[in-house]
């Protein structure tokens, strides 16, 4: 570091890093989407998600917003940042922030300018080759770990859907379900998803 320098002054993090905070990563002036697991930094891949994941996410969250009119839940989509704290909801002890393809919040003193801090309710992830394998065992984790209590997991190429449900701080999952089964969701009270109607414009 030249004389001078100041640590403050890197807006690219160095993945190989482990002990970032969300304080780090409003600083961080980068293109790619990134997120942070527990300190260490993931960045999403750098070409845009595929097509179909765009179309899935984007159907299943107009889906689920519709349902939600009226109700106190809202959901989002991604880019939204939810943090995850641990023990403090300071910027600089966060040492999760993620960015779930969408997300379902009931609790609306969890929700500020910045996006959700805390547990959402329900989230959903869409299955893109972008999505590292590592990156979504360490998400599992998180999302189980801080309370989430149901997580959604979508493949479009094998048009299959995964249900994690929190009980007593652990996640069971459904059978893997694909087309002719219905989703339902014990989250989103009577919210329901016909898997061969949802996965019908996989071309």
């Amino acid at each position: 570091m030249e004389k001078g320098e100041s640590k403050n002054l890197v807006k690219e993090p160095d993945l190989s890093y482990g002990n970032y905070t969300y304080a780090d990563y409003l600083t961080w002036e980068i293109e790619e989407m990134v997120e942070l697991i527990k300190g260490k930094v993931f960045k999403k891949a750098a070409a845009a998600p595929r097509r179909i994941h765009q179309w899935l996410t984007g159907n299943l969250y107009t889906e689920m917003n519709l349902f939600l009119k009226g109700k106190k839940c809202q959901a989002y989509i991604a880019p939204f940042d939810v943090r995850l704290p641990v023990n403090s909801k300071k910027d600089d002890k966060i040492h999760t922030v993620v960015q779930p393809d969408i997300c379902v919040v009931c609790d609306m003193e969890k929700l500020d300018d910045r996006g959700c801090i805390g547990a959402p309710d329900l989230v959903v992830e869409v299955l893109s080759p972008g999505n590292k394998q590592v990156e979504l065992q360490h998400k599992y984790e998180v999302y189980e770990e801080s309370g989430v209590k149901e997580y959604w997991l979508v493949d479009p190429e094998g048009q299959t859907l995964l249900i994690y449900t929190l009980v007593h701080g652990k996640y069971q999952s459904t059978r893997l379900m694909t087309i002719g089964d219905t989703a339902k969701s014990s989250v989103i009270k009577g919210f329901e998803l016909d898997l061969e109607e949802f996965f019908a414009e996989i071309k």
